[in-house]
């Protein structure tokens, strides 16, 4: 039962970090993080499949040996919460109070994006 709940617990948690791809505000990585821990004491299996997946692989192995994110990955990050932080602001909310807070809230996480080590890999020419 408690393998169950933690490959369940693994997939919900892989669907939010799948969702925070394209949901600016939703983080991705300690979604994937959680999905990783989950799968490794529920199932080998799905374990591997996430590291071995092309998409989550590299990028959860990159984080967790301390390597960092990659640059393209804050760059597109930073640009879709602004992008969909400016246009809720503009045009979806009328009070100025909640306006101010997520402008706040956009502020945080850009922080909290740019404060994480960034990744760069040996085929550009970095060491």
């Amino acid at each position: 039962m408690t393998k169950l709940s933690l490959n369940i617990c693994g997939t919900f948690s892989l669907g939010l970090g799948v969702l925070g791809i394209v949901v600016p505000i939703l983080p991705t990585t300690p979604f994937l993080l959680l999905s990783a821990a989950c799968y490794a004491k529920g199932s080998l299996k799905l374990y591997h499949w996430l590291l071995a997946n092309r998409l989550f692989g590299p990028y959860i192995q990159n984080y967790r040996s301390g390597k960092g994110i990659p640059l393209k990955v804050k760059i597109v990050s930073i640009l879709f919460l602004w992008l969909s932080l400016s246009y809720s602001i503009i045009f979806i909310i009328p009070l100025i109070s909640i306006k101010f807070i997520l402008l706040l809230v956009g502020l945080f996480f850009t922080g909290v994006i740019l404060k994480q080590k960034t990744y760069r890999s040996r085929l550009h020419g970095s060491v």
